[in-house]
């Protein structure tokens, strides 16, 4: 047992972790709820295609990423590596598509077999937020901005950039994958292997490689903006203008290509340089291709998902609870007193502490080991007296407090 480790890439939520956790979803909860949107949950496994297909076949988190298994039932189950196909699944099941605009947000783990790397891990956490229904570009500006200002809340903004990028309607694609194929065709002696595997079916997918000397041919690739269809250069437009509007700053990016297959139009990342490397802490994108995608209508879509633990690690430490009063009986006949006191108190909203054993002398220690705010010693006098010894631990004094007094005096002191 002693050898007994986590599982790697997975990590131990302790208290302070996971209040820092907490404040992040917290954080985010509120603000979304002041955008309407309204929470989900949906399975953390589900149906392996609902995955597969809309994610895409050619994606690292489908070709190798994804947890999947058969149950007992012989059914192939995928753990969930993101959220929104699960989403979009809950909106066809649950007869949801005729009551658009849907807006939800969701927080909890996901699942990718990758490499575990600084703020990633291969259980990790997410929140996310999907506007599902409107195709103007109005949607993809409240989304932003709804990312911005929960970033701003938890006082991580002013350290990250805001990158943004347009990958166009289906005619821009269209083109701009054909001068893509074009030009890797070219320098295909050049390309990695999993860059060729790519050039045939997603060639889109070869921007976003890894590999240096990738890198160094997509330095010189075509542009998206040369094959831009006039509405999808109006789209773009009208989301820059409204993010101006707003006074929410970015940087045009257009190599910026989301990993997944179902997005179109705008896509963007908020980006941090306090966290090396892995800098990006919450993007998305629009995807008005994916219910169509998973066999439901046409229907647009846009949203985002940010990196719980990332953003766990920017933010100020969180306020902890508040210090605890510590109970300490004295004698048999103090115990159940002392239980029944302890429950009173914590009816009245204070944090309270009641040893399970020991001394008075190892009892105050623990209350000064917990940095407990007050001390309340309950013996066979106190009892008699209807009162108890009142320490403030903080101050040094001590004086006796009745019972019927004992709230009223902790008052603005715990």
């Amino acid at each position: 047992m002693a050898q007994l480790q986590a599982v790697r890439g997975t990590q131990d939520l302790l208290p302070a972790e996971a209040r820092r956790h907490r404040a992040v979803i917290e954080t985010a909860r509120a603000v979304s709820e002041r955008y309407g949107f309204g929470e989900i949950a949906t399975p953390i496994f589900e149906f392996t295609e609902v995955f597969s297909r809309p994610i895409g076949e050619t994606t690292d988190v489908v070709s190798k990423e994804m947890y999947t298994f058969k149950d007992r039932g012989g059914e192939e189950i995928t753990l969930r590596p993101e959220y929104t196909a699960g989403i979009a699944r809950a909106v066809l099941s649950n007869g949801l598509t005729q009551s658009t605009p849907l807006k939800f947000f969701g927080a909890g783990p996901m699942f990718r077999y990758e490499r575990p790397q600084k703020g990633r891990y291969r259980q990790f956490h997410q929140i996310d937020a999907e506007l599902i229904g409107p195709a103007q570009p109005q949607a993809d500006i409240e989304i932003i901005a709804m990312g911005a200002e929960i970033l701003g809340e938890l006082g991580v903004l002013t350290s990250c950039r805001l990158e943004l990028n347009t990958l166009g309607d289906t005619p821009s694609r269209t083109a701009y994958r054909a001068a893509l194929v074009e030009y890797f065709s070219a320098h295909l002696d050049k390309l990695s292997d999993e860059s060729r595997d790519r050039l045939g079916r997603n060639p889109l997918r070869i921007l976003d490689s890894k590999d240096d000397g990738d890198k160094l041919l997509v330095a010189g690739a075509p542009g998206f903006g040369d094959y831009l269809s006039e509405d999808a250069k109006a789209f773009f437009e009208q989301v820059k203008r409204g993010l101006d509007a707003l006074g929410i700053a970015y940087e045009l990016n257009p190599r910026l290509v989301r990993g997944l297959d179902y997005y179109c139009h705008t896509a963007f990342e908020f980006i941090t340089t306090q966290l090396g490397a892995q800098g990006t802490v919450l993007g998305g994108g629009r995807y008005d291709g994916l219910m169509g995608m998973m066999g439901g209508p046409e229907i647009p879509a846009v949203g985002w998902a940010g990196g719980i633990e990332r953003l766990a690690m920017l933010i100020a430490e969180p306020k902890g609870p508040a210090r605890p009063i510590a109970v300490i009986p004295i004698g048999e006949a103090a115990e159940l007193e002392a239980l029944k006191l302890t429950q009173r108190l914590r009816g009245a909203g204070h944090v309270v502490d009641l040893g399970y054993g020991g001394n008075a002398g190892k009892r105050m220690k623990r209350a000064n080991k917990i940095e407990a705010r007050v001390a309340l010693v309950l013996g066979e006098d106190e009892l008699a007296r209807g009162a108890v010894t009142f320490r403030d631990l903080d101050a040094g004094s001590q004086e006796e407090v009745s019972l019927d007094g004992l709230v009223e005096r902790l008052k603005g002191l715990v």
